[in-house]
């Protein structure tokens, strides 16, 4: 197995860390030493390319991410961040962050998106180099964070712009990774064997995902995040005696389902718009609409077309995905498990709202929401 890197959090962090020893007047270090486990006071040494003041009360540092050995789009990318005094705020916030080129906001707010742990790292990382009565204020740029984004779906939850910071461990967790697939079934074994356990679980696919259905209604103590390893998880969940199953992800992933894809990593097969189009033909749409649909950049695009033209017919294609989506994965689980469960699946698109629920996923969408 290759050997695992530090998530974009940490390497913003240890940018952050040298800037503001670079406004406290210490000397250059080559290494941050951070507390990357929250609550933890060991430290590890984390490199930093440069760091230098840029004038009284403000200096800049640079790291570059390294993900380890398995595949990963920000490979190399360059970390910027520059640190300034400031003062504190009416509410006694003393840390800002403002986004810089190449960092994702979210688009609603316009406010850098960063998970709970990357906020939380910083917070505890730069506290004891921080005065009392001190602010501080950090801008994260991210050289060619607007161009990688793209090959993301970011925009699919309202995070546009650039790369968010939404790790929430030290450790990156590479989805297509068997680890990850041994990690995800310790986990399900510990819900199982928990007390009051009732035999639901929701599977979400993707970190995003994990963020975002709460937010929907859906109680997290029922989440289990599946990274692409949906299919074998799936066997896993009916063999421990789950019950009642709900999928929640985004369309432009979770429709490889439907065309029997079960592990989702796009290196290893894709097919999304050629599933698309398959299900639109056997719905009956015109041919004209097939092959717009399937000459399309994007799941999200070729759907946002359609609805523009044809509203009634998006919305069935989207709902037709979402029942084939539970079909497919009802028939995996027959071929692989002799232990039936009861299997839905929600989707939801770009503005980050449910577009599709199969019959199986409306309702347990509702019982799980009740």
């Amino acid at each position: 197995m290759a050997d695992s890197g530090y998530t974009l959090p940490v390497w913003a962090a240890a940018a952050a860390v040298a800037a503001v020893h670079q406004l406290n007047g210490q000397p250059f270090d080559p290494h941050a030493r951070l507390r990357l486990q929250l609550g933890d006071a060991t430290e590890t040494p984390i490199p930093v390319v440069a760091a230098a003041c840029l004038g009284p009360g403000r200096a800049l540092a640079m790291t570059r991410c390294d993900p380890g050995e398995l595949l990963d789009l920000t490979r190399g990318l360059p970390i910027w961040v520059e640190a300034s005094w400031s003062q504190l705020e009416p509410d006694g916030v003393w840390l800002q962050l403002e986004p810089g080129e190449g960092v994702g906001v979210i688009e609603d707010t316009g406010q850098a998106c960063l998970s709970a742990y990357a906020r939380a790292l910083l917070e505890q990382n730069l506290r004891p180099l921080v005065p009392l009565q001190q602010g501080l204020r950090l801008t994260l740029t991210l050289p060619g964070g607007r161009v990688l984004a793209e090959r993301t779906s970011n925009a699919a939850f309202g995070v546009v712009d650039g790369l968010a910071l939404i790790g929430t461990q030290a450790l990156v967790q590479h989805s297509a990774a068997p680890d990850q697939l041994a990690a995800a079934r310790e986990e399900l074994g510990r819900r199982v064997a928990a007390p009051g356990w009732r035999g639901d679980l929701i599977l979400v696919i993707g970190e995003n995902g994990l963020e975002l259905a709460p937010r929907l209604g859906l109680p997290e103590a029922l989440l289990l995040k599946t990274g692409n390893w949906i299919g074998p998880l799936l066997v896993a969940a009916a063999e421990a005696g789950v019950q009642r199953l709900l999928l929640f992800g985004y369309q432009g992933k979770l429709i490889k389902l439907a065309g029997g894809i079960f592990h989702t990593h796009h290196h290893l097969a894709d097919g999304r718009l050629e599933i698309l189009a398959a299900q639109a033909a056997l719905l009956g749409l015109p041919l004209e609409q097939v092959r717009a649909l399937a000459a399309a950049p994007s799941v999200d695009r070729a759907l946002s077309a359609l609805a523009e033209q044809d509203p009634a017919a998006a919305s069935a294609l989207q709902q037709q995905v979402a029942a084939v989506v539970e079909q497919r994965s009802t028939q995996y689980l027959a071929r692989h498990s002799e232990r039936p469960l009861q299997l839905g699946a929600v989707l939801f698109d770009r503005s980050r709202q449910i577009s599709a629920c199969g019959p199986e996923g409306h309702q347990l969408l509702q019982a799980f929401r009740a």
